[in-house]
């Protein structure tokens, strides 16, 4: 019975700990994506005149503006998805033919060299995925997102570096300023001196 216990114990353990990581996981991506570089990406939809928030120095935030029409209706590209009218005659067709199938390029354990058409259908699936899938590019507004940030960058950049030149420029002319007014000042100290010299007193014969 000790034995079941410690069993059941162990058991639990694992599990608990194998489901942590998709927990912080989950909590990682909670407010958006994370980039590699630590940069975060929040994606939204819009609707009618709904403000889109700012984005932050560390978050970019995109959103796609739909019309107020659009904000409880059924996403455009599965609309009518399952209707018999919206299926094309070629994938049926080609449904007709896979039912059953085997030998080669058929992604099958049957017959030889069935495995062969595995990775073509996983490129079918992935198309009907992305057909069938949100009309929004979001991969598109990250990128000009991204365009529009580091163009603010370069500009910030570029005046920060004109104020820097103006600011090296005014004080190396300040500085040939008063090197000027010291030599200045040095020669007319010199010339006092050389046109008023000290006279000796003059002594007396004995």
């Amino acid at each position: 019975m000790s034995r079941f216990l410690t069993a059941a114990a162990a058991v639990t353990f694992g599990l608990t700990m194998a489901a942590a990581p998709i927990f912080a996981q989950d909590e990682q991506d909670e407010d958006g994506i994370v980039a590699p570089d630590g940069e975060r990406v929040n994606q939204l939809i819009v609707y009618g005149e709904d403000p889109c928030p700012a984005s932050t120095d560390n978050e970019i935030t995109v959103c796609a503006r739909k019309p107020e029409a659009e904000r409880y209706r059924i996403p455009k590209p599965l609309r009518g998805i399952d209707s018999p009218q919206a299926r094309a005659w070629t994938d049926r067709v080609e449904a007709y033919e896979t039912v059953g199938s085997f030998g080669t390029l058929s992604c099958s354990p049957v017959g030889a060299g069935g495995s062969l058409g595995c990775t073509q259908d996983l490129i079918d699936k992935a198309y009907a995925e992305k057909a069938n899938g949100s009309d929004v590019k979001f991969s598109e507004l990250i990128a000009e997102e991204r365009e529009k940030r580091l163009s603010t960058i370069d500009a910030s950049a570029a005046a920060q570096q004109k104020r820097v030149e103006e600011a090296e420029k005014a004080y190396f002319a300040q500085d040939k300023k008063q090197q000027s007014e010291d030599a200045a000042a040095e020669d007319e100290n010199g010339n006092a001196t050389v046109e008023s010299p000290v006279q000796e007193p003059e002594t007396e014969p004995k």
